[in-house]
């Protein structure tokens, strides 16, 4: 064995509180959540990241069957004509876009984008299957991969090169069906980060600054992360007529007039899964949400060796049963203690780890750890089906409570600007402060304090004689500031 394959059998080096960004890339890779690519920027996700992901899949794209969406797939290669018709969405990604220039050894007539995004693609193809009001809605969706290669300091999921994500692509008759769409789609998201990933966010609509590229209003999911950075996670952007008009999306009316379609987009990726890592995990490992993770229960026998093929009996048993209800695992081999079995499983986030030996089977028990808390029972044989749903399900909630009260904690709010900056520079986290709506001022907080304003909440009034944290003038939003990826 080489050296670094003896260091990579050890477990976290790091403190969780004391280094977050050394601490986030040892639980990832040690745990064998992912591993990196030999093209920087882009990672491999391995089993158990790819089961995380393919259950979010299932679970939303359910939701979205349901809400009379249909998925659809378009190519990877986007002509840099189509790319051009819109002209601020072309100005925000052209940074980040990287292109195809050869087939084999022949110089190709036009560059072709590999898929940043893919409105301009799919509404060249659209508009060609819109011809009358009877065609609407039209709501697709495609689960795929972009690429976006702007940075020059990527971090595993929440930053990469390459990610995958849904992307939605409504075109609705009228205005007021396509802003409809928001509270459906944001509530399916909410739903997916709470119980799936046991993950808290703050909605809200972003500014014009920060909006999507093309779009006309933007409203995002943040989450936190444990150094107090935000993150966004999901979104939802009303793209009102731009697209349409750029690629003559247009439909005969009810009365035989011509009209534009009303559009919107919308989009979770797997950076949501890098949030789930830093916020859940701890100084052992992973801690993995019992509804996403790929093996929920592990099953450790303890024994001798006069006593192996009784507890191994045992063992399987038990294996066999609870899989037609958990996704259960036994730790078969002989060459690992208990001990360093505990510790490998530890590190992977197992949820439920089950111990058994020839005292337990006597006394007609197991012992059952759950792995955020490592609190230990002695679970009755004949009650573990009901016991190991109770803890899977305690677990589950238990992780949304704390990671709620993490962020409860870390938002504040202010209408001080020395006080601001004071929290922003030395604890960080989201500080709510009025806002006049003046991108200026906007401009400038951001400057002096490295934070951006991440969106404004849904349903956060102004105060009634409320002035801007800034500039003193009247303030027209409650605006969320913080430090972010």
């Amino acid at each position: 064995m080489t050296a670094g394959k003896e260091e990579d059998q050890k477990g976290i080096t790091v403190k969780k509180n004391e280094n977050f960004s050394d601490w986030y890339t040892e639980v990832i890779i040690k745990s064998g959540f992912m591993d990196y690519s030999p093209v920087s920027g882009m990672i491999v996700f391995r089993p158990d990241a790819y089961f995380v992901w393919e259950e979010i899949y299932k679970a939303v794209d359910a939701r979205f069957k349901k809400n009379g969406v249909q998925n659809t797939y378009f190519p990877l290669l986007i002509p840099e004509r189509l790319l051009k018709k819109e002209e601020k969405h072309v100005e925000h990604f052209k940074a980040e876009v990287g292109w195809v220039t050869h087939g084999g050894d022949t110089k190709l007539e036009e560059r072709l984008a590999i898929r940043p995004t893919s409105e301009t693609l799919m509404y060249e193809v659209m508009s060609k299957w819109i011809r009358s009001w009877r065609d609407l809605p039209m709501k697709l969706n495609q689960w795929n991969n972009v690429v976006r290669w702007e940075f020059k300091h990527p971090t595993p999921f929440l930053r990469t090169r390459e990610f995958l994500w849904n992307e939605g692509h409504s075109a609705y008759e009228t205005e007021e069906e396509a802003l409809r769409e928001r509270d459906l789609i944001l509530g399916i998201y909410e739903s997916a980060l709470k119980d799936l990933l046991a993950l808290p966010c703050i909605v809200g609509r972003k500014t014009e600054q920060e909006k999507f590229a093309g779009g006309v209003a933007s409203y995002s999911m943040e989450m936190l992360m444990p150094d107090g950075k935000a993150v966004q996670g999901p979104a939802w952007h009303f793209d009102g007529q731009n697209f349409a008009k750029a690629f003559e999306m247009s439909f005969l009316d009810k009365d035989g007039n011509k009209a534009y379609v009303w559009q919107s987009t919308y989009a979770i990726a797997t950076r949501v899964l890098g949030v789930m890592v830093a916020m859940h995990g701890d100084d052992k490992g992973l801690v993995i949400p019992p509804s996403v993770s790929r093996i929920q229960i592990v099953i450790v026998p303890i024994y001798r060796n006069e006593n192996r093929d009784l507890v191994m009996s045992k063992a399987k048993e038990m294996r066999e049963t609870l899989g037609r209800k958990f996704r259960v695992h036994l730790d078969d081999r002989d060459d690992r203690s208990p001990g360093r079995k505990y510790n490998e499983w530890e590190l992977k986030g197992v949820p439920i780890r089950l111990e058994i030996g020839e005292r337990d089977i006597s006394a007609g028990k197991v012992v059952a750890v759950r792995r955020d808390t490592a609190g230990k029972s002695d679970v009755p044989m004949a009650e573990i089906e009901g016991a190991l749903k109770a803890l899977l399900k305690n677990m589950n909630k238990d992780l949304y409570s704390k990671a709620q009260s993490f962020m409860k904690g870390m938002v504040s709010e202010s209408s001080d600007y020395a006080e601001m900056k004071d929290i922003l520079q030395k604890r960080m986290g989201v500080v709510c402060a009025p806002w006049c709506g003046s991108e200026d001022c906007e401009n400038k907080m951001k400057d002096e304090t490295g934070a951006k304003i991440i969106n404004m909440s849904l349903g956060k009034k102004v105060r009634k004689g409320a002035k801007c944290v800034y500039c003193g003038k009247d303030a027209r939003h409650m605006a969320n500031f913080a430090k972010s990826y």
